[in-house]
């Protein structure tokens, strides 16, 4: 599928609210466990890793596994709450590697070549402490069955093409989800049940709408780089912490956004680039962050940003990108340096 770039698109482009890869534990911050209870004082039974993985005695909950040529899964010893097979050559993940591991917490298994078709149906769903599960840069094709206890779901760039209702189903917890870089077309009602999630990644996919059920509390939605070319009525009504919208390298048209879709407060980035708008939609007057660039947009109407300017009504806007339209800077109204007044860039 088609890749898709997480990085920002302009300089001035708002940081991700969450980490991309989260950092190791700190290993010499955490006291090691199993001191006192026969073995050495502070030191515990290293017999048990494996010799092709590191246990380092100053944080002896993880195991570090990663980057060893590994073509399939180590032994686990039950202490263990942070397992790192990142970078390996693993296919398989079968019930039979996870019968002492029911005490992870994180399992970061990216970058391997793990199959649908060799995940046992019941090897990750008994990990029923499991809080983050990266998956991401495998050779899926389906979701495996998973433990309802996960809050960080990383399933990028694999092959995934459908999702089911059961795929998700509840899993109350899941806060941040990664779909980016699949073949996903429809997503059918799979979101329903995610009350938690606040962050929804489903950019660079074949989806030609915009999914059904979205979870109400979502904060960041990436929509970026699908075959989308409407968005239904009342779209954003119904999201009351959605700040960032990002729906750029799509098929928009004027025609697709009803309107008032994007006049929603809350809205901190808006991005609607690389589409086939002819003009500027109106916004609310809280947006930040609005970025046109690369479209088909022929006047800069100043009322999509203020439908009236006094002293106490004015658009917040502080990053506007209109380069790669129709337009020229001299198409700007004298006027709108009222009320665009906290804008401090604008690219024509």
């Amino acid at each position: 599928s088609q890749h898709v770039s997480r990085e920002p698109l302009a300089p001035l482009r708002p940081a991700p609210i969450l980490p991309v890869q989260s950092p190791r534990p700190v290993r010499l911050a955490v006291r090691a466990e199993g001191a006192g209870d026969g073995r050495s004082p502070g030191r515990p039974d290293r017999r048990d890793c494996p010799a092709e993985c590191d246990c380092p005695p100053s944080f002896p909950v993880a195991m570090y596994c990663d980057g060893r040529g590994l073509t399939s899964m180590p032994s686990i010893p039950s202490r263990i709450k942070y397992l790192y097979l990142q970078h390996n050559h693993i296919s398989a993940v079968p019930d039979s590697a996870m019968v002492n591991a029911s005490n992870l917490v994180w399992l970061m298994l990216q970058h391997n070549q793990i199959h649908s078709d060799a995940v046992g149906r019941k090897a990750l769903l008994k990990l029923e402490r499991l809080d983050r599960l990266y998956l991401h840069h495998n050779n899926l094709t389906s979701v495996p069955s998973l433990p309802r206890s996960l809050r960080d779901l990383r399933l990028n760039h694999n092959s995934i093409d459908k999702l089911t209702a059961a795929d998700f189903e509840g899993m109350d917890n899941l806060t941040v989800l990664y779909l980016h870089n699949n073949a996903i077309s429809d997503m059918g009602s799979s979101l329903k049940g995610l009350v938690s999630l606040t962050l929804l990644d489903i950019s660079g996919n074949k989806l030609t709408k915009i999914p059904e059920s979205l979870p109400a509390h979502v904060h960041q939605l990436y929509l970026e780089s699908n075959s989308i070319d409407s968005v239904p009525e009342g779209f954003l009504g119904g999201f009351s912490q959605l700040q960032y919208v990002r729906m750029a390298h799509n098929q928009l048209t004027d025609k697709g956004i009803p309107p008032n879709t994007f006049n929603v407060s809350g809205l901190v980035e808006l991005d609607l680039s690389f589409n086939q708008l002819e003009r500027i939609p109106i916004v609310s007057t809280t947006l930040q962050h609005l970025y046109l660039q690369a479209n088909q947009i022929k006047e800069f109407s100043l009322g999509s940003f203020c439908s009236f300017v006094d002293i106490s009504n004015f658009s917040k806007l502080r990053t506007l990108r209109l380069d790669g339209n129709e337009i020229s800077p001299e198409d700007i109204p004298s006027e709108s340096s009222q009320c665009l007044r906290q804008a401090f860039e604008i690219e024509i």
